[in-house]
């Protein structure tokens, strides 16, 4: 529902506090005049850059979380919790700072959010969703304007499309040959660990021993980065299973070996979403950002001056490194994103067209939980 609608819908007092807000010249008693000099300031373009210009990083967090979200509707406790989740301890707090039910009566008086209009929906918030696209246009400027771009292709550059989906049939190969065990832990022993990087064609350094290792997977705690990414599809998949002390293919597993096409690389990035998302809540309007702002070869340096601001760290996670380690480095593994090196603008980032489609599509993928079948 639009903006317009959501007015028509609205309560006089409703109105009455959105025109108080921007200064409208219109009757306090007239419902009419009231929506259309509501409209008339915020359908223009150059007064929402100005509203978005004023905002605090903590408010531009957490409308960007909002727009993002594929629901349709939000609880005050929702909203109450996104709300201090967009907070970064860090950053400096003004004296006598709103409490989120403050923030919330402030983000209605300013039009973003409006109650819901049926008997199921009334005690819901929503936003107007071509309020939600002109926020992202007007945020995709601000982030755009701190970029630089390479003035000439890398020398050299990561690739890896397709060799996610090829490593899997590797991995399952090399569980359907080797008898693995499991320690008392459930992972694999460092030896198996150690046989199977070999075979695959992006091998990993092995877990040190000491780092700190949760958040990311279930397995992420013994194994890397891509391959616990990989494991733990597998496992959901159901394709290998956990029996006892040894690891095994099952009968899934083996039919995708037979197949040879079960593996769909988009499907390891919907899952990857998921599974990053409880560390890195806005996870999805990170990866559209990247793809909006490396259409072209651009600097990491730039990337993360334009992108780190919307992080909250995550544990010992520095928002530098959930940029890069976490979904830069990823979304390269799954070959939505090629990373170069030049001599003269230094590392560089630019997304593949698989990668533009994806970010484009994650916007629209809802919270379900049998999205791997």
């Amino acid at each position: 529902m639009n903006l317009a609608d959501m007015l028509t819908y609205a309560d006089i007092g409703q109105l009455s506090n959105i025109a108080n807000h921007y200064q409208c010249d219109a009757k306090r008693n007239s419902k009419h005049e009231l929506i259309q000099s509501i409209l008339s300031k915020l359908g223009r373009r150059d007064f929402v850059e100005e509203q978005v210009r004023v905002l605090s990083a903590k408010d531009l967090r957490f409308l960007n979380n909002l727009v993002f979200d594929a629901r349709s509707g939000y609880s005050l406790e929702e909203l109450i919790a996104a709300i201090r989740h967009s907070s970064v301890e860090d950053e400096p707090k003004a004296a006598g700072e709103e409490s989120p039910r403050d923030a919330v009566a402030r983000y209605r008086r300013s039009g973003w959010l409006f109650n819901g209009f049926t008997h199921s929906t009334k005690y819901l918030f929503q936003v107007p969703a071509d309020l939600k696209e002109r926020f992202r246009e007007v945020l995709r400027e601000k982030l755009l304007e701190d970029l630089e771009y390479a003035a000439q292709e890398p020398e050299a550059y990561r690739d890896e499309q397709g060799l996610a989906a090829e490593d899997m049939l590797l991995f399952l190969r090399f569980v359907e040959r080797h008898d693995i065990e499991l320690n008392q832990e459930g992972f694999m022993y460092r030896r198996h660990q150690q046989q199977l990087m070999a075979a695959l064609h992006i091998p990993e350094p092995l877990i040190t021993k000491g780092a700190w290792r949760f958040g990311y997977g279930r397995s992420c705690i013994e194994y890397p980065d891509r391959f616990s990414l990989l494991y733990d599809y597998a496992y959901a998949r159901q394709w290998v299973r956990e029996q006892g002390a040894r690891l095994v293919l099952t009968d899934r597993g083996k039919a995708v070996l037979d197949e040879g096409n079960q593996v769909s690389v988009l499907q390891i990035f919907r899952f990857w979403l998921r599974l990053y998302k409880g560390a890195v809540p806005n996870i999805t309007s990170l990866v559209y950002w990247i793809s909006q702002c490396a259409q072209e070869w651009v600097t990491a340096e730039s990337m993360q001056k334009s992108l780190c601001w919307l992080i909250r760290p995550f544990y010992y996670d520095s928002p530098h490194n959930i940029l890069q380690l976490r979904v830069i480095r990823m979304l390269m593994h799954l070959g939505m994103l090629r990373i170069g090196e030049s001599e003269r603008d230094g590392t560089v980032i630019r997304m593949t067209a698989l990668g533009m489609k994806a970010a484009e599509a994650s916007l629209h993928i809802g919270d379900s939980k049998d999205f791997i079948h």
